[in-house]
């Protein structure tokens, strides 16, 4: 089955990736706005209907506050323009990329809900919206969103068993809706890469190309500013002036039951700080987001992509494009390298906690209006450590020891140090498996990759488990006996877990190290129970409630919890990187009354997994590159794909698969061939 001139085909291989062959980018885009539609085609519509801020127009109330929130935002506008501003060649792409998508609904529309159909024809400027409405409205200000995802390690060939770089890719994102990635591979006769998009964009935004590659991490980066405004009859005060509002009313229609629509009023008001999010009777406060004039993202990770050394994959990474996330990158000349990458406004004055706060809005001194240059930010290329690593932390533990200190930026670039109460555990966890091993080969990577070791343990556990054994209560000592025999480890077969994970997040609110993170001992600290006393009473209740649930606490975790995708069931593995492990799967509570009626198994357990691994790449940038590649919920969505949460199977057992990279590869594991006749 070769390629013939002018033939634009997408290769389903056995896993549900689409390799998509063209012979121009004219013709790509189109193909993989067809393929996305065919893994993904309702959610895509559905996203897409959000970002134009008609969701609640087409299907009803429930998705009012979505609307609500796009319009207030001012999203549908500002993607209107936001494509104006494109270059030609950019319109194209991003038009063919809607066209693909529309053709897949003209020509398979009995596979696509009907009600979400109404969102058809899509346009260029409906991709720019759903791209700022994810990234700068929903991971921009809604950090929390993410999960603290994300691990990456980018290892130099000296540091490496093989000596070629190495890469670890891997994102921690919710399981659904618009955090998912799209695995998928991209080629012309000049352009080559396999990667992962977040569903519904049109480029790739972890990649790997012949000749380098790079992952990102959500970075603790201050993209937006919240302004609290003092209001006087008229508008708000500034400068010691007042000034009025801009005001505009935007008109939400709403879909009823029986098919009639209301209307509702939607007032918003904007000062010079950006739009107001909240209004109380004399004070109101007003949101400032970075990046909403830097509308060239897609053209920037495509730009990344086509990159072919360092330099020029720098030279696209400098445009600031992408106004968060840290990139971790390496290539086959060996070169390794981490960027904070992002926006970060030029302030005046004050630290990185002090801009997380309400920041006062009735002057001009605390109102920014720049951001600082690619060249400001910490940055590291081929350090003499020989590996960078970031887990959501700072950058001054992007490698160990510290290379980039906090003293030489502005305070308010990032946090001074690690938080034990989110990444601090499992950035430990990253540094000691790096720094402890003379030389990393890739098989070490891979089997690193599933460590599910809950470094928080290692800081606390023996003052527990001493605690326990000397009271003189028989469900204590039980207890003690249990973490005494723990692996601390969160594997399907690890017996204890399930008591710690409870301990834990019965302690969740309270202090429970006394001695706190220390700069100067950032791996060992914290340490030791702050109380040990209250420490045992939330351990009765843990081993009590267990007790209570199982008959005995020696329970292991697979028993306690399960991974869920879908109606896919498999034993718990990993945990919450809170936890420090670096398998970082985060649970739920699992509800009864809310189980899908559908699903064939019977609740026996407590917790269902909802985020955290995500897709996974493994590289060694050897000739040719040797890869490993891994989505852990599948690529598809679609209700009657077999690829709707396939690969469970792999990840419970943490293993990680071929990726085809080859015609004769693909061919060998070809699942479905189209072949798309230009229109």
């Amino acid at each position: 089955m070769q390629n013939t001139a002018n033939q634009t085909e997408i290769l389903w291989d056995d896993w549900g990736v689409p390799h998509v062959y063209a012979t121009r980018l004219e013709q790509l885009f189109p193909a993989f706005g067809y393929a996305q539609m065919h893994s993904h085609g309702n959610l895509i519509l559905q996203l897409y209907g959000q970002g134009r801020g008609r969701a609640a127009e087409y299907w009803g109330e429930d998705y009012l506050q979505s609307d609500r929130y796009t319009r207030l935002m001012g999203i549908p506008q500002r993607a209107k323009d936001w494509y104006q501003a494109q270059s030609p060649e950019m319109q194209q792409y991003l038009d063919g990329f809607a066209e693909g998508i529309n053709r897949y609904g003209r020509e398979n529309g009995d596979k696509l809900k009907t009600e979400l159909k109404t969102v058809l024809p899509v346009t260029g400027v409906d991709i720019l919206a759903h791209v700022q409405r994810v990234i700068q409205f929903h991971f921009l200000v809604n950090p929390q969103q993410l999960q603290q995802g994300s691990n990456a390690w980018a290892i130099s060939p000296d540091y490496s068993t093989r000596n070629h770089a190495l890469l670890l890719a891997n994102p921690h994102l919710r399981w659904g809706d618009l955090f998912l990635f799209y695995e998928s591979h991209l080629k012309t006769p000049n352009f080559n890469a396999y990667g992962a998009a977040l569903v519904g964009m049109p480029t790739l935004a972890i990649a790997f190309n012949d000749q380098l590659g790079w992952t990102a991490t959500v970075n603790p980066i201050l993209g937006t500013t919240r302004y609290q405004l003092t209001l006087e009859e008229g508008g708000y005060l500034f400068d010691g002036e007042v000034r009025p509002f801009e005001t505009t009313v935007e008109t939400l229609k709403v879909k009823q039951e029986d098919g009639s629509y209301r209307s509702e009023e939607l007032t918003l008001q904007t000062s010079v700080h950006g739009v107001v999010i909240e209004r109380q009777e004399n004070s109101a406060v007003a949101l400032r987001v970075t990046g909403l004039d830097h509308p060239y993202l897609p053209e920037q990770f495509l730009q990344m992509a086509q990159a072919q050394n360092l330099e020029e994959f720098e030279a696209a990474l400098s445009r600031l494009q992408l106004p968060m996330f840290n990139i971790i990158y390496g290539d086959k000349t060996g070169n390794i390298a981490y960027i904070y990458n992002g926006l970060i406004p030029i302030r005046k004055e004050g630290n990185w906690q002090d801009w997380s706060q309400l920041v006062p809005g009735d002057t001009s001194t605390t109102l920014w209006t720049e951001y600082h240059p690619y060249e400001d930010l910490p940055r590291l290329v081929n350090p003499s450590t020989k590996w960078v690593q970031n887990t959501n932390d700072p950058p001054w533990t992007s490698t160990f020891p510290p290379v980039l200190k906090s003293a030489d930026f502005p305070n308010y670039f990032a946090p001074q140090g690690l938080n034990p109460e989110t990444t601090a555990f499992r950035t430990q966890s990253s540094i000691k498996m790096l720094k402890n091993t003379a030389r990393m080969s890739f098989e070490q990577m891979v089997k690193d990759k599933f460590s599910s070791h809950l470094e928080m343990a290692d800081h606390l556990l023996d003052d527990l488990i001493n605690a326990a054994k000397a009271s003189d209560k028989t469900i204590l000592q039980e207890a003690a006996n249990v973490l005494a025999d723990w692996d601390r480890k969160a594997t399907p077969t690890s017996k204890g877990t399930p008591l710690f994970f409870l301990w834990s997040q019965l302690m969740a609110d309270q202090t429970i190290f006394a001695t706190p993170w220390n700069a100067d001992q950032p791996l060992t600290t914290p340490h030791s129970l702050a109380n040990p006393k209250n420490a045992l009473a939330q351990l009765k209740k843990a081993a009590l409630q267990l007790k209570s649930t199982y008959g005995t606490i020696n329970i292991t975790w697979s028993e306690y919890a399960k991974l869920t995708y879908a109606h896919q069931q498999k034993p718990g593995t990993g945990a919450s990187g809170t936890l420090g492990s670096f398998q970082v799967v985060e649970y739920m509570p699992v509800s009864q009354d809310k189980l899908d009626d559908q699903l064939d198994y019977q609740l026996d357990y407590q917790l269902q997994s909802v985020a955290g691994d995500s897709y996974i790449a493994a590289l060694e940038f050897s000739d040719p590159i040797r890869a490993k590649v891994l989505t852990t919920y599948g690529n598809a969505t679609q209700p009657h794909s077999p690829h709707v949460g396939d690969q469970l199977s792999l990840y419970v057992k943490g293993e990680m698969r071929e990726p085809w990279l080859t015609r004769r590869d693909i061919e060998a594991h070809l699942e479905n061939r189209m072949v798309l006749e230009e229109k």
